[in-house]
């Protein structure tokens, strides 16, 4: 009988390696003006035939583990992912002075940032396991930011994602002009994304006849889905924490919203 066990547990082990090595990750570079961009394609070599793809727009810090993980969980169902590179060479941030440095670099070039953007979208649609038509973006914190200022660019995406991201813009929206569903996720203890904030953004969605949702969490803070946030706003004296709660409800949301978009729900 402990043979038959331990010969079940192995084949159970092996079963669960297959399964988790069925998603594919490769580090890909491509350029935008110029600039080489570094970025990171996930998908699950299980699934058959072409699926819709979505970017992940990295936080403030830069292209990073952190971005990669997300794209291999969109992986995980069923889409592929590009983890894209929105600084340059992979350009990573290790204190909050220099990541406030590269990102305000981009957020106040949009043509920049909007050039950076497109040319993930290329690479992405080119991507044989990717039907080209069904494109989506998500983003955190910086990359929040962006994904909805490419929302309000017009860029033909079925929908965007923010998580904790910038909701202000410059941008000036016609209405109409936006294409993609949107859905926001904040905290409401979250300093950098006031209520103020939140409701500037409902009114400029409202005015601009969007399909949006705002999704707000008691007691969450900033970089709330990030693991690390706790240990990042200790070192560096920032209201930064993660939150399992809001986390997990994001993902689930944000899962059902992609499903939607894709579905045309």
């Amino acid at each position: 009988m402990k043979k038959f066990l331990m010969a079940m547990s192995i084949c159970c082990l092996a079963v669960s390696a297959a399964a988790q090595a069925a998603v594919q990750g490769r580090e890909v570079s491509y350029k935008a003006d110029g600039t080489t961009l570094k970025g990171y394609i996930a998908y699950d070599d299980a699934v058959k035939g072409k699926r819709p793809g979505v970017l992940v727009v990295h936080e403030w810090w830069g292209h990073n583990e952190y971005a990669r993980k997300r794209a291999r969980m969109l992986a995980e169902l069923g889409y592929t992912a590009l983890a894209v590179d929105m600084y340059g060479d992979g350009k990573q941030a290790q204190h909050p002075d220099d990541a406030g440095k590269f990102s305000t670099e981009v957020s106040k070039n949009m043509p920049m940032a909007k050039k950076r953007f497109e040319a993930g979208m290329r690479l992405l649609r080119k991507e044989k396991t990717v039907d080209a038509k069904k494109l989506a973006a998500i983003g955190y914190c910086f990359g929040g930011g962006v994904v909805l200022n490419m929302a309000r660019l017009g860029e033909n995406l079925k929908g965007v994602a923010s998580f904790h991201g910038a909701l202000g813009s410059d941008i000036k929206v016609k209405p109409g002009h936006i294409k993609a569903r949107i859905v926001s996720f904040t905290g409401e203890e979250d300093p950098m994304i006031g209520a103020d904030k939140v409701a500037a953004f409902k009114q400029e969605m409202d005015a601009a006849k969007a399909n949006y949702r705002v999704v707000t969490y008691p007691g969450a803070k900033h970089s709330f889905t990030n693991p690390d946030a706790d240990e990042l706003g200790k070192k560096f004296n920032l209201p930064l924490a993660y939150n399992a709660a809001a986390d997990k409800d994001s993902w689930q949301q944000a899962t059902v919203f992609l499903r939607e978009v894709f579905s045309g729900k």
